[in-house]
């Protein structure tokens, strides 16, 4: 290293070698960060696929898991309608009635956005902000000036 020191100084000259080594250095480290850059990319496409390989591995244990049940359950079914007696489903059906489907899902709050986008009535009085709309009919009978007699 000292030696090619010694050799830019006779080269380059004291006046630019500064100015150069400043500009060996950020190239450097460009470089530097650059190749760590690389690294960790490779690292993350590394774990990556090790996460997608145990994703598959789980994945394929679960459908052995749901064969399994699926296998067993009418075992299970037909246990249990031995147990309770109840071997023909026609005897089911007159007790019981199942649905086919269930209705969609609806929140109650029916206008929440609405309702939360609501000033509160007390900050209105407050304001003088009108908290019921008035038809066109009953706007030009409130603001009709009267006449006096």
């Amino acid at each position: 290293m000292a030696l090619i020191g010694v050799v830019a100084l006779i080269v380059i000259g004291p006046e630019k070698l500064p100015r150069v080594a400043r500009t060996v250095g950020a190239l450097l480290g460009k470089a530097q960060r650059y190749v760590s850059d690389v690294k960790a990319e490779v690292s993350r496409s590394m774990e990556l696929d090790e996460l997608r390989k145990m994703k598959d591995s789980m994945t394929d244990a679960a459908k052995d898991m749901e064969n399994t049940i699926q296998s067993n359950a009418s075992e299970i079914e037909k246990t249990w309608a031995d147990a309770t007696g109840m071997n023909d489903n026609s005897q089911l059906g007159n007790h019981y009635e199942v649905p086919d489907s269930y209705p969609a899902y609806r929140h109650p709050n029916k206008r929440w956005r609405v309702k939360r986008g609501a000033l509160p009535n007390w900050y209105k009085a407050r304001t003088g902000t009108r908290t019921r709309a008035l038809s066109g009919a009953a706007r030009v009978a409130r603001y009709r000036p009267r006449k006096f007699d």
